[in-house]
């Protein structure tokens, strides 16, 4: 049972007559009273809303109970040893079953978060945390209860088995606007910068809408040193609205960076300052450049997916447009695959397909995911075959990438809502190469690790 649904236990029992309301423990209908205003008791959403903070507090009873299910019947460690030594199991598959197991029965922790300024940590929520290739150091975007986003860094280093405590710094600037996309880029060397998008300004005299800008800031912005020492920002400039952004790692198309806008790509080389820029017919929400070719993938509000070659001029018309795949909703996050034959895709329809860019079929589905509106990020380890997505309903979930099993739900540990929805990374080296496996999670202000058995 998705512990998602509100309405499946109700329409198990008894029949949903308008109007009216079952509730199983009473065993009798109730009237549903008129009106969607926070002093009525019983309109549908506030039921509805009740049903899920119980499936939620059951789930996390369970889950301290330590009462977690085997996803695959049968499945467990001495089981998995033995057909592994008769010869049954390949060493693939014997990898990716007791990453199963271990993503089975990880348990949470709550983080110790310390700062050198000790005002800061626990102040403000996170919002989205993104990490570095090497997952030593985590970039952080906080809601500042005054409005806006404040920017921090957290270093993974002192993340071990004992010890659960992490530092976060922050730096003397903060944005009035939204931030839409993070990503690390390579300016000087890997991940020393990090590149973000901000939407237009929030006016509340409710005037025309200001453009929006994009920001790349250098990483030793945030730093232990004296603050006077800092390098200021080191790029910044106006755009239109940008929903997404993606850095260049391929060498024919070094020191570039995209930008998708509202209508058009926007392909910028951060040096030279020379721009190209490609009409569409949607809003660009989602973006990724492969590494082994100069091409950046995109996907649209109108449920397109579309690659470029950067090496050809921007053209009038949409000629350039080279693979194109589409799916029936506003296309919210996509994932490249290591060989790149692969791109796992994302809408706004909850659905999450993995695409074979050869044959531009899909082959794999995997049904779970909740999303109805918002931009949700898709987190891909090929290393221990895992997928994992947030959904909007604040439940995270994993899957196995061979054949889309449902591995794992897990609850937030805060009531769901709009502004709850956890962001979360997963690794098998938090810290560094000797780091621990596991997954953070960041809701509201606090950090959590989800840690293997």
């Amino acid at each position: 049972e998705d512990p998602s649904s509100s309405s499946s236990t109700q329409s198990s029992v008894a029949p949903e007559l308008p109007g009216f309301y079952y509730d199983p423990e009473k065993n009798r209908y109730f009237r549903l009273l008129p009106g969607h205003n926070n002093h009525n008791p019983l309109t549908k959403d506030s039921i509805q809303h009740k049903a899920r903070e119980c499936k939620r507090l059951r789930l996390l009873e369970e889950e301290e109970k330590q009462n977690q299910k085997t996803t695959r019947a049968g499945l467990n460690s001495s089981v998995l040893l033995q057909k592994r030594q008769l010869g049954l199991l390949s060493s693939t598959s014997y990898c990716r079953l007791v990453h199963e197991l271990k993503v089975n029965s990880m348990q949470r922790r709550k983080i110790e978060i310390h700062s050198p300024d000790s005002s800061v940590a626990g102040t403000n929520n996170f919002k989205i945390i993104v990490a570095d290739v090497a997952c030593e150091r985590i970039f952080t975007v906080n809601d500042v209860e005054h409005g806006g986003c404040k920017y921090g860094i957290i270093n993974l280093s002192g993340l071990g088995k004992e010890s659960l405590t992490v530092e976060m710094y922050d730096n003397l600037y903060f944005t009035n606007r939204k931030v839409n996309s993070v990503c690390w880029a390579s300016l000087t060397h890997p991940d020393s910068h990090f590149f973000l998008t901000h939407s237009s300004k929030l006016c509340l005299m409710g005037i025309a809408e200001t453009p929006g800008c994009a920001s790349l800031l250098p990483a030793s912005l945030f730093s232990s040193t004296n603050p006077g020492d800092r390098p200021g920002m080191l790029c910044s400039f106006k755009i239109s609205t940008a929903w997404s952004c993606a850095w260049c790692l391929n060498p024919q198309a070094d020191n570039c960076f995209s930008t998708g806008l509202t209508r058009r790509v926007l392909v910028t080389n951060v040096v030279t300052g020379h721009r190209q820029t490609f009409g569409t017919s949607s809003d660009v929400l989602a973006q990724q450049f492969a590494t082994q070719t100069p091409v950046l993938y995109n996907g649209c509000r109108s449920g397109e997916i579309f690659s470029i070659d950067v090496r050809q001029r921007s053209r009038k018309g949409q000629s350039w447009k080279a693979t194109r795949l589409f799916h029936g909703s506003a296309v919210t996050s996509i994932h490249l695959m290591e060989a790149e034959h692969y791109l796992m895709a994302a809408d706004m329809a909850g659905k999450i397909k993995l695409w074979d860019l050869r044959t531009t079929k899909c082959v794999k589905q995997y049904k779970g995911h909740h999303n109805e509106y918002a931009l949700l990020p898709l987190h891909v380890n090929e290393e221990e075959g895992l997928l994992i997505a947030v959904g909007q309903d604040c439940y995270t979930r994993i899957w196995s990438l061979q054949d889309a099993h449902l591995l794992r739900t897990i609850p937030s540990p805060h009531p769901s809502s709009k502004d709850a929805i956890p962001s979360v990374v997963f690794s098998s080296r938090l810290g560094g190469n000797r780091g621990v496996p596991g997954l953070l999670m960041a809701v509201k202000q606090d950090l959590y690790h989800f840690s293997y058995n």
